[in-house]
């Protein structure tokens, strides 16, 4: 006999009535936060929640099989949506289009969370003006065997190039490693002016902190840096918004700073636990954010004098495909990050003198994007690897094909 079904709690969220099904099911077991938890975090949090995610069009990223399991993305608004969710219709590159979620208030934040969602995923566009996005936003990502101070050096970098250059940057931490900071403009520029001042400041990073700060696209390319990653602002991507959740075991919060705590706080600080008593100390680092709306005017003739960034190699196959200069080796494609992690671990057993030569950043796992979920990659440099020790490309150890049998779809 199954046990009895805890029945679910209905919340009146300003005026409106959200339900919670399953409110006690674990869904961090570490701090042992239940799903009535997480929809009272982001209710105890809305007001700078919804100064990042409120009206704007997001990907909903569902964990609709808990924590352990990936999750998948829905751009699609469920059809049975209350009265208080709006909508605003995409369209991609691809051709397709896709009527997206946008929530307005604490209500939208619990009915979200109901859904199986721990982080907000918004577009860096209105739903008023979904051509026009009115948020740059740079994503400090440190490669293996950075450390904080490190990413601090480059946040500070950054900060001084946007002042420069007329803008305002709001750092947060990402929820992981890394840093965030946000830039509020004025909604004038097409996605491609905004990717191009991206990039144009990750170069210009680059250039005042060498060895500390890299621009290039290419992963293997990058050593023990902090990639500024322009792509970010690429059209159809989406990163995790102020205050969101993150699937980490501690159940870690992206969350807003000032500029005097970024180089004394630590991501780890940030839980579910932790943010909603700081917020109800001082309030929003980041309240002033759309008060402090700048031009990219600046940023784009910088890129006019820098001209085209530098192209990587083509190879002599005739595919036009890049060439890396770097001796790279795949090992694994797979479904998910445990088995990419168990592929990797095989393939160091069989080969422990190479093992024992790898830096830090020259063993590669990627996430990719597939049609609705992530699958993962693993790669290995061996540029620091003897080449009398160095080995072939094998056979992958597991080739899992994410687009199996939806070629005709």
């Amino acid at each position: 006999m199954s046990p009895t079904k805890t029945p679910p709690t209905i919340l009146d969220v300003d005026g409106h009535e959200v339900r919670v099904t399953s409110p006690d099911r674990i869904v961090f077991p570490e701090p042992g936060l239940t799903k009535l938890d997480l929809v009272r975090y982001y209710l105890a949090v809305a007001d700078g929640a919804l100064r990042g995610a409120g009206g704007r069009p997001m990907v909903l990223k569902r964990f609709a099989k808990g924590l352990g399991q990936e999750p998948f993305f829905q751009k699609r608004v469920p059809d049975n949506h209350p009265d208080f969710i709006d909508t605003a219709t995409l369209h991609y590159a691809s051709g397709t289009s896709a009527e997206e979620t946008v929530i307005r208030d604490a209500a939208g934040l619990a009915w979200i969370v109901n859904l199986g969602c721990l982080d907000l995923n918004p577009h860096p566009v209105r739903a008023e003006d979904l051509d026009h996005p009115d948020e740059l936003r740079i994503d400090l990502d440190p490669m293996p065997g950075v450390d904080w101070a490190q990413i601090v050096d480059v946040a500070f970098t950054a900060r001084d190039v946007l002042e420069d250059h007329g803008l305002v940057g709001w750092p947060k931490t990402s929820g992981s490693r890394g840093l965030h900071i946000l830039v509020r403009i004025r909604p004038e520029w097409v996605y491609a002016d905004v990717r191009l001042a991206a990039e144009t400041l990750a170069r210009e990073v680059e250039n005042r902190a060498p060895g500390l700060a890299t621009a290039r696209w290419w992963k293997e390319e990058r050593g023990e840096s902090v990639f500024v990653d322009f792509n970010q602002n690429a059209k159809d991507r989406t990163v995790a918004s102020a205050y969101s959740i993150r699937p980490l075991p501690d159940a870690r919060v992206s969350t807003p700073l000032t500029w005097d705590e970024v180089r004394e706080r630590r991501p780890e600080e940030f839980t579910v636990l932790t943010v909603p008593e700081r917020f109800a100390a001082i309030g929003d680092p980041h309240a002033g954010i759309d008060a402090a709306v700048g031009s990219l005017a600046g940023l784009l003739a910088l890129a006019d004098e820098m001209g085209p960034a530098e192209k990587p190699p083509r190879g002599s196959d005739g595919s036009g495909r890049r060439a890396s200069t770097m001796p790279l080796i795949e090992v694994a494609r797979t479904k998910t990050k445990p088995e990419a992690l168990e592929a990797l671990e095989h393939w160091k057993s069989r080969h422990p003198e190479a093992t024992a030569a790898l830096h830090p950043a020259d063993v590669m796992l990627d996430g990719m994007r597939g049609s609705s979920s992530l699958w993962y990659r693993v790669r290995v440099n061996l540029q620091h690897v003897p080449d009398a020790i160095r080995p072939p490309q094998e056979q992958l150890i597991a080739d899992y094909d994410p687009w199996a049998g939806r070629s005709g779809s």
